[in-house]
């Protein structure tokens, strides 16, 4: 059994749930936001400031640092957690986002992807055992299954092939995962799009291998919400109820809300980072754009109701200047701020549903204008 996922609350009127998942890198409680950190830092933050956050947990990208630094540079400097000095935990993804987003310089086949490196056009050939080799070398906590899915919108067709596909992967790197004999966890990504017969037909076929957790990968695409929505609720009473399930690459609060309330425990997405080196801030008022001319001499704080550093120490007037004179604090003051109402959200989520009342709290979210 490879179960270190400990259910510690449920909430009686939803399947929202609270738990603490153990690693090498100590525990993590559940729900919660992973800041993504492709290239072994989340941009605009230092480790410390990301510590003072609360985050114990950032997402790398195993496909980027395999292209830069190189994967025999980071083991030679003690692998990556020694590389980017993060005590914490880390997650690496395994590459099959980026045969996605990649598409034009991507040729997938049974054997794995063939990338063409988008740096300088280099032919590399990702194959499930070499992303699960890779992601044991960077010394990953949580690794995940190589997987591939279609854009939206696709043929049934399309959606067969990358579950057969996502299938026949996941147990090469299961089979590569036990040979290597890692502490680290294996966790399986499901596929299937928002057909239930094919999202079903994947999940059952990856609960074979017994992975460490489940994720949900191929959605927040551009489907519509209420198919996401219906294929969370469906998922919740098929996956293992013992283990962690992760929505990959979702990142609205009010998605994040309705996933919770269906059972998902893991969320990663660059949202409130992008978002926040954007000038885009969120607050209890709702989204705010400190661009915006109106905020040139406002005093206030971005949100009265925030205990981050900067709503503490700095008034609109003066973030929007350096966001205008485009000077790099910008990007730093605005990412503590997005992190910190995510990561905030987050405590108090887990704090709602260890107290049974995650209804309310979603419902007072809502009413507070945090959403528009």
């Amino acid at each position: 059994m490879n179960n270190t996922f400990e259910i510690k609350a449920t909430d009686s009127s939803c399947q929202a749930r609270s738990g603490v998942l153990q690693t090498g890198h100590g525990p993590l409680e559940t729900p919660v936001f992973m800041p993504v950190a492709s290239q072994g830092t989340v941009k605009a933050l230092t480790h410390a400031i990301l510590q003072e956050l609360g985050s114990k947990i950032i997402l790398v990208n195993s496909y980027h640092l395999f292209l830069r630094p190189g994967v025999d540079l980071i083991e030679k400097l003690g692998g990556l957690h020694k590389f980017i000095s993060w005590p914490g935990i880390i997650l690496s993804d395994s590459g099959g986002f980026q045969a996605y987003s990649m598409s034009p310089l991507v040729k997938i086949s049974q054997e794995g992807i063939r990338f063409s490196s988008h740096l300088d056009g280099k032919k590399i050939f990702l194959t499930p055992e070499e992303a699960v080799r890779i992601q044991t070398r960077l010394g990953s906590d949580i690794m995940m299954c190589l997987d591939h899915f279609p854009s939206f919108p696709y043929t049934e067709e399309q959606l067969a092939q990358s579950v057969d596909l996502t299938s026949q992967w996941a147990k090469r790197c299961r089979e590569e995962f036990d040979h290597l004999q890692t502490s680290s966890q294996l966790w399986g990504i499901t596929q299937g799009g928002t057909s239930w017969t094919y999202r079903q037909k994947s999940i059952k076929e990856l609960m074979r291998y017994d992975f460490y957790g489940y994720a949900l990968g191929g959605l927040g695409i551009g489907e519509p919400k209420s198919q996401l929505y219906e294929i969370l609720e469906k998922s919740h009473q098929l996956l293992p109820e013992d283990r962690p399930r992760y929505l990959m690459g979702l990142g609205y609060i009010e998605d994040i809300l309705e996933a919770v309330e269906r059972g998902v425990d893991f969320f990663d997405c660059v949202l409130p980072t992008r978002n926040a080196r954007n000038g885009t801030l969120f607050t209890s008022q709702g989204r705010l754009s400190i661009k915006n001319l109106k905020y040139a001499e406002d005093s206030r704080p971005l949100d009265e109701n925030c205990q981050c550093y900067t709503c503490q120490n700095f008034s609109r007037a003066y973030l929007r200047h350096l966001y205008e004179r485009k000077e790099i604090t910008s990007a730093i003051l605005n990412t503590i701020h997005n992190l910190h109402y995510y990561l905030d959200i987050f405590k108090k989520m887990r704090q709602a549903i260890q107290s049974n009342s995650f209804q309310s709290f979603k419902q007072a979210v809502i009413k507070q204008n945090f959403i528009k």
